[in-house]
């Protein structure tokens, strides 16, 4: 059904981001049409096919989200996509126990360019991407580049401020023009996925003013970067989704922008790293604890590095977690807390 339709299809993959980005393109892109995209992350060798499976006629664009966590499993599904563009939002040490190593990453993700038509358009994030390893697949394709502030890529920002709230504006730079952006989602690496979003959204047709609108205008991603006003003193930041450690250190450096009250910095497991687990954990911890939050709260076996590195406290179960944090947040009621919830 998907291939007769003949839909402008876009495939996104990446070690972290991807569901974010995804929703940002489909937000900008309902400006120009009906927009086809993956449901949550319905992205795997069973959601991808249920996913193309709801095209219609009258989808003027699909948004495919395309997830993995072994080699060859992009393949399958970017054969099933057949996209028009393509784009790896970034490679990260994520799922090495099924990719064997980084470079293994950078495989299997750039299996999604050989998707692509000879004279299809492939995205390459020129700050985390795949060198030399994808050298071949990319011949006789259409390259463009994009970056977080690297200005010989096609697409880039400048500028980059935060809000008090945490979030961020900045200048977008594109070949059709530059454009002053204020995101609606916490956290300046969502400038990075918003420079990504908008080159995908561009080489369908998008102006400069649909992707304001539509980048403004994007409500938040469940439980990734979710804001949350529990009480009038309590604010929960819910990134639970899932983990890597470039996801982490995003998180850590989110935490870090809000200044008033305690600051909580509550941490699971890291999954499917294999043997490099406990030193990406400890990666992990390095980065967090100059920041010296008030609570560093782990839980997971390798997690427990990080509470270590950050004098903070590790558990051995939820429970006696969420009964130590009950426990001091009923004490300092009348402070404020920012709690941030990150793991796999």
């Amino acid at each position: 059904m998907h291939r007769r339709c003949g839909t402008k299809t876009l495939a996104i993959t990446g070690s972290c981001g991807k569901t974010t980005v995804k929703e940002m393109v489909a937000n900008i892109l309902s400006g120009l049409g009906q927009v086809l995209y993956t449901a949550g992350n319905f992205n795997n060798d069973i959601g991808v096919p249920l996913t193309l499976l709801r095209s219609t006629p009258q989808d003027d664009f699909s948004v495919i989200e395309l997830g993995a966590n072994h080699i060859g499993e992009i393949a399958y599904t970017t054969a099933l996509v057949k996209p028009d563009i393509a784009m790896v939002n970034n490679v990260a040490e994520a799922h090495l126990e099924g990719f064997g190593s980084l470079d293994g990453v950078k495989t299997a993700k750039g299996e999604i360019y050989q998707g692509l038509a000879s004279n299809g358009t492939a995205l390459i994030n020129l700050d985390s991407q795949g060198e030399s390893i994808w050298s071949e697949v990319l011949q006789h394709k259409n390259v463009i580049t994009f970056s977080k502030q690297n200005i010989n890529a096609d697409f880039y920002a400048s500028d980059i401020a935060m809000s008090s709230e945490g979030y961020p504006f900045f200048t977008l730079h594109t070949p059709i023009g530059n454009v002053q952006l204020q995101l609606s989602l916490l956290g300046e690496h969502n400038v990075s996925n918003a420079v990504a979003a908008s080159a995908l959204a561009i080489q369908c047709g998008a102006t400069l003013e649909q992707i304001e609108l539509g980048l403004q205008s994007l409500s938040k991603v469940k439980r990734r970067v979710d804001v949350e006003k529990l009480t009038e003193h309590i604010t929960l930041i819910d990134d639970s989704y899932n983990a890597s450690v470039p996801a982490m250190k995003a998180a850590v450096d989110l935490l870090a922008q809000f200044q008033q009250g305690q600051r909580w910095l509550i941490l699971g497991n890291m999954a499917e790293l294999g043997h490099e687990s406990l030193a990406l954990h400890k990666e992990v911890g390095q980065h967090a604890a100059p920041f010296a939050f008030e609570h560093v709260l782990t839980y997971g076996e390798d997690a427990k590095v990080i509470s270590d590195l950050c004098g903070g406290i590790h558990f051995q179960s939820h429970d006696s977690m969420l009964e130590y944090i009950e426990r001091n947040l009923t004490q300092l009621n009348q402070t404020s807390h920012t709690l941030l919830v990150k793991g796999h």
